[in-house]
């Protein structure tokens, strides 16, 4: 059974757990929870952890142990939950999971995006040199391993750019998004806060996120899913790109 990692168990503490796994909402932690084969499974009422608003379950998926956390809405909270669950695990790898607004209009709802990089959308500190999105002292963008990235687009994910806002981008304001992000596949509230964590602790880190709705969709777009729908999607990614690198670990 998992144990909270300390100084001296760290390195132990790694082959313990293979993931941690962040998600906003509880729709999007449940697929989850009811994939996990331990008997009984996860009460999602009843978290192993609490620390502030974050909640965690320690589950097992087939021969796979991850830490599931609820983080709340927003960077703030996702960016909290990562601190605390990296130091709480030193897990060697990171994702955030659940659903997102579709923006490039190549974007189709049901599609499941993930990260190859990671941007906020609305820093702009663009008055002193630095790029659209890019917080002094920080990179352009977080980028995920390839390696990642290929293990995800061999499951049927879509790699491409995500960016997060602190506001939902609709109809009126989707082609200022676009314009200024022309590489960005889908916009979410949590990314690049949880990518900006994983950098500092030099934690591998990947998105994966299944598009709920379209930010500007055309008249003849289905443009609305259910988030439990889209989430159980991503989740299935997850596991796949889970269960592929650590068999490229062995």
């Amino acid at each position: 059974m998992f144990v909270p990692a300390t100084d001296a168990a760290a390195d132990s503490q790694k082959s313990l757990l293979d993931a941690v796994v962040i998600c906003a909402m509880d729709s999007e932690a449940a697929p989850f929870l009811a994939m996990s084969t331990l008997d009984p499974k996860p009460d999602p009422l009843k978290p192993d952890f609490k620390n502030g608003k974050a909640e965690g379950w320690v589950i097992r998926i087939g021969e796979h142990q991850l830490l599931v956390v609820k983080s709340g809405i927003g960077i703030s909270n996702a960016s909290a939950a990562a601190t605390w669950a990296i130091n709480l695990t030193a897990a060697p790898l990171l994702f955030s999971a659940g659903s997102a607004g579709g923006l490039a209009a190549s974007v189709n709802v049901g599609e499941v995006i993930v990260s190859s990089a990671s941007r906020y959308s609305q820093v702009d500190a663009t008055a002193f040199g630095y790029e659209k999105g890019q917080l002094p002292g920080e990179p352009v963008s977080f980028d995920s391993p390839a390696e990642l990235v290929k293990l995800a687009t061999e499951n049927g994910g879509i790699a491409g750019q995500i960016i997060s806002a602190d506001r939902f981008v609709m109809s009126d304001t989707v082609d200022r998004f676009r314009t200024d992000f022309p590489e960005a596949l889908a916009v979410d509230m949590e990314t690049a806060g949880l990518a900006q964590v994983a950098s500092h602790f030099n934690t591998p880190f990947m998105s994966v996120r299944g598009i709920s709705d379209l930010c500007g969709p055309a008249a003849d777009q289905d443009h609305h899913r259910e988030v439990d729908e889209v989430a159980a999607s991503a989740a299935k990614v997850v596991m796949a790109v889970i269960d592929g690198h650590k068999a490229a670990q062995n």
